[in-house]
């Protein structure tokens, strides 16, 4: 028998200059997690780390890295070492969240966490959080907001409550033009739909108690940062910023056309997950798609005996064409029976972008 593959976890980096609303946008995350257990490290400058100290009691497992920036260690060793104790099976962990320094280089972190050899990971998106109400007076005190931007997969454009509509719009115009070809969400204390960074666990709450991991420097209970989680009325309307578009095709997908509607996908369109059939490209597997913002990966998986080969796509963004996506794949069908050799070399377009699922037999012990 076949061993089951290991799910690799997403780990999602939180950015952003001091007092943009981060750790706000973590507890709303934390507060409103559906049942998915998060891992979080917090990267405080200062030796008092008061962001681990505010961070919602509800997280699965909680490292800090106090004295200091991440982003400034000679290697990611540090790093490392506390995503090999989120990873262990015993932490059952759907998503890890870095919530950096204020005064980190969120490139620095991203490049840390594509070349770390932790084989339970994936990259799950750079998250740059902005105030609203502060942005034209940060950005001139710190001219580097601009290139933080530029490398974000996601930016979420905070505290717009604080601001008028005109400004808003202008604020929206501007950080899209910085940020292009991310997608810019605009939010008021941090509450977006957890769904745009991972993909929510339904958990009987009785089960999630007894799995419960906690660090004992975590300081617990309800974080009282703009008012806790008692922004429960909002919550249904957040998917008001962003759109999620299904596709579904029972004819395979050509990979050539497929690669280059990936290569030109949209502004605004952050991220795309599924699986896709090639057909005669490889005859034996599906493709795990992985994509957020700049970063691609597929997945080879062998089909599941009698199992319909089905191409199924769910694309998650902010201001895009539903349709016009819709029809740019469709229009990634293959044509009608290929021949092998054709379809084999037209594959290689994928096996560019291809990563091997993690092998089992290298999954540490339970602890």
């Amino acid at each position: 028998m076949t061993p089951p593959r290991t799910q690799q976890i997403p780990v999602v980096v939180l950015a952003g200059f001091l007092g943009s609303g981060k750790t706000t946008l973590l507890n709303h995350l934390l507060h409103n997690r559906a049942g998915t257990r998060i891992g979080v490290i917090v990267n405080d400058f200062g030796s008092i780390e008061i962001d681990a100290m505010t961070v919602a009691g509800q997280v699965g497992s909680t490292v800090s890295l106090g004295n200091g920036c991440l982003c400034c260690a000679v290697d990611a060793s540090e790093l490392d070492t506390f995503l090999e104790t989120l990873t262990r099976p015993s932490a059952r962990l759907d998503v890890i969240v870095i919530e950096a320094s204020g005064l980190a280089e969120p490139q620095e972190l991203v490049r840390m966490l594509l070349a770390s050899e932790n084989p339970h990971i994936r990259y799950g998106g750079l998250v740059e959080v902005v105030d609203a109400a502060e942005f034209d007076g940060v950005r001139e005190r710190h001219p580097e907001l601009d290139r933080h931007l530029a490398v974000a997969d996601l930016v979420v454009l905070n505290k717009t409550d604080r601001v008028g509509e005109a400004e808003r719009e202008r604020l929206r115009t501007v950080v899209a033009e910085l940020s292009r070809p991310a997608a810019v969400i605009p939010a008021a204390h941090g509450r977006i739909d957890p769904e745009l960074l991972f993909d929510p666990e339904l958990r009987p709450d009785a089960e999630e108690k007894i799995r419960q991991l906690t660090f004992e420097d975590l300081l617990r209970g309800e974080a009282g940062e703009e008012g806790g989680d008692g922004h429960g009325d909002h919550d249904g309307h957040l998917h008001a910023a962003y759109e999620s578009v299904d596709f579904t095709s029972d004819v395979p997908l050509d990979p050539r056309r497929f690669i280059a509607f990936l290569d030109s996908r949209p502004e605004g369109l952050y991220r795309i997950k599924g699986f896709v059939d090639f057909g005669a490209g490889d005859r034996d597997n599906r493709y795990a798609l992985h994509a957020v913002g700049r970063f691609l990966r597929f997945v080879p998986q062998p089909w599941a005996r009698d199992e319909q080969r089905l191409t199924q796509l769910v694309l998650i963004g902010s201001g895009i064409d539903a349709e016009a996506l819709r029809e740019g794949l469709a229009a990634c069908s293959a044509e009608p029976g290929p021949d092998a050799p054709d379809a084999e070399r037209a594959m290689w377009g994928v096996l560019r972008y291809v990563q091997q699922e993690p092998d089992p037999e290298d999954v540490p012990a339970e602890v």
